[in-house]
Order: structure tokens, then C-alpha cells, then sequence
């Protein structure tokens, strides 16, 4: 297990320095400047800027100065958000767009197994057609316009949840369902496939055959095996999750990590842009890693330093 994690550690250091790399040699590249991005500025003053943020430097002094500040976690300041650093407004916005992730993981998985199970406990029976629809237009409906429908209906015309803000538990609700509705549907998906592998197999007949309850079965034997694909999904999900709340974020005004990011390209902010890019990335290698080591502990057939199964 020791050997397995430091291999991964130092994948993932490796993977960060390539992302850091990659991120700031796009940011160099991109058309425009952070200072006249609404109207342009005199060249004494744009020149003042540079100068003040090192940008006159050349690129790769920047570069190692910005390899330098990161491995101290210090994403320097905002060129937009006037006296703030990239480390305030991360610290500011993602414990509100943890809450939100969070949330919605929940509900994607918890909602996703449920239909899964019972889709495949009524096989080809009503509810398992039911299910699948539902899995279905979770799929085909991206997050975005789930957001706005949920809005017309439950918010406009019902007036059950408020339009957008974040300020009590009701303003959650709604842009955790819009971001958990895809992942949900592939939750439900992978459930269903794996219980109805799991039901196949022989020492479920055994099972059967010993006079065990049906609930007994589901709960014991059936849904730990066929939880497996869904925790080796974990991962995947928390990705889609995180990319996804960017744009739930913007269109219910929640002032959100994801927010501050839409908002900074717009505004070309570069550091903004970098810091929540190397940020994300660092949480999403991170959850990775714990999604495998969960996997493991799952299967104890599953050998966690690179040996086959049943090793």
C-alpha cells in the first residue's frame, strides 16, 4: 500500500508540473492584455503595470518565478480584483463550491444507486423502463439547461425554490439537482448493469438456495459487488462535478470558486485562471488517488501494488 501511494505521489507531482507548464504558456499566448481588456490604456501606464507585475520580465524568468510562488502556494495577485490575492479568493469561493459539489455527489450517487437497484431487482418490468428513461434524459439534458428548465417550473411558475443567490439551504437545491442530473443518470446506468452481472453469478443461486431473504441478498451480496464500477467512477464524477459547477455557478449567481473563474476569462485575469486551474487539478489528482485506494479496500481481490487479482 506505502510503495503504491509514493508511486502515485509522485505521478501526481508529475502531472502537476505539467499542468502548471501547460497552463502558463497558454496564458502567455493568448490574445489581449489583463489591463485593456474594456478600453485601451496609455503606454506610460500600461508599461507602469507591466512592470509592477513582472510582466516586462522575460517569459522565462516568469516562468520561474511562478514555479517558485507555486511550490510556496502562493498564486499571486489578482489583476482585476483590486488588492486581493488568487489564494483570498479561493479561500473566499471554494468552500461555497465544496458545499455545492459536495451536494451534488450526493445526490448523484445516492439517487443514481437507487434507481440502478431497483431497475435491475424489476428487470424488464415497468420500473426498470422507468428508471432507464429517467437515466436517459439525465444523459441527453446537459447540466445547463436542466438549470434553466428547474428554474421556469420549480422557481417562475411554482415559486417552490428561490431563482438564484446562495443564501439558505432552498437556494442549494436546485443548482445541486442541475449539476447532479448527468452524473446521476450515469450512476443509475452503471447500477443496473453491474447488479444484473452480480445477480447472474452462481453464489447468488447458492445464496438463494439456502433460504436467505431477498433483502438479505440485495444488501449483502448483491450491491457491494456491484458498487465497484460506481466507485471506480468516483473519480470521473468529481471531475464532472467540478467543471460542471462553473457554469451552475454563473447562472445562479452563487458566488462560487467557479464564478470568480468564468469571470476571469472574460476579464483575462491570468493569475485568477492559472491559480483555479493548478487548484482543481491538485484536487482532482487527489481524489483519483483516494478513489483507487477506496477501490482496494473494497475488493481485497484487488491488489493495490500492481499485482493480478487473487495474488
Amino acid at each position: 500500500m506505502a510503495k503504491y501511494i509514493g508511486k502515485r505521489l509522485l505521478f501526481i507531482i508529475l502531472s502537476l508540473y505539467l499542468i502548471i507548464t501547460a497552463t502558463f504558456f497558454l496564458m502567455r499566448m493568448a490574445p489581449g492584455n489583463p489591463f485593456n481588456s474594456e478600453k485601451p490604456l496609455p503606454p506610460a501606464i500600461q508599461a507602469s503595470l507591466n512592470a509592477h507585475y513582472g510582466l516586462d520580465q522575460p517569459w522565462y524568468v516568469q516562468y520561474g518565478e511562478y514555479l517558485v510562488n507555486i511550490a510556496q502556494w502562493d498564486f499571486g495577485p489578482s489583476f482585476k480584483y483590486k488588492a486581493r490575492t488568487v489564494n483570498e479568493l479561493i479561500s473566499d469561493g471554494f468552500p461555497i463550491s465544496l458545499m455545492l459539489g459536495l451536494e451534488a455527489i450526493f445526490l448523484a450517487v445516492s439517487v443514481g444507486v437507487l434507481l440502478g437497484v431497483i431497475a435491475a431487482m424489476k428487470h424488464n418490468k415497468w420500473q426498470d423502463y422507468t428508471a432507464m428513461i429517467v437515466a436517459v434524459a439525465g444523459i441527453s439534458v446537459p447540466s445547463f439547461i436542466m438549470a434553466t428548465v428547474l428554474q421556469y417550473f420549480l422557481s417562475i411558475k411554482l415559486g417552490i425554490f428561490p431563482v438564484a443567490r446562495w443564501e439558505s439551504f432552498m437556494h442549494t437545491v436546485l443548482p445541486a439537482i442541475a449539476l447532479a442530473s448527468t452524473p446521476m443518470a450515469f450512476v443509475a446506468r452503471l447500477t443496473r448493469s453491474s447488479m444484473l452481472d452480480v445477480l447472474s453469478n452462481d453464489y447468488i443461486r447458492t445464496a438463494k438456495s439456502k433460504g436467505l431473504s431477498q433483502g438479505v441478498i440485495t444488501v449483502k451480496h448483491t450491491i457491494r459487488n456491484a458498487l465497484l464500477p460506481v466507485v471506480s467512477y468516483m473519480g470521473p464524477l468529481s471531475a464532472g462535478v467540478i467543471t460542471g459547477s462553473f457554469v451552475i455557478e454563473k447562472i445562479f449567481g452563487i458566488p462560487g470558486l467557479g464564478m470568480h473563474f468564468v469571470t476571469s476569462i472574460s476579464n483575462r485575469d491570468y493569475t485568477v485562471i492559472m491559480g483555479v486551474t493548478v487548484f482543481y487539478s491538485i484536487i482532482l489528482l487527489a481524489s483519483i488517488l483516494l478513489v483507487d485506494i477506496a477501490y482496494g479496500l473494497i475488493d481485497p481481490r484487488i491488489k493495490l501494488t500492481g499485482g493480478k487479482k487473487g495474488e
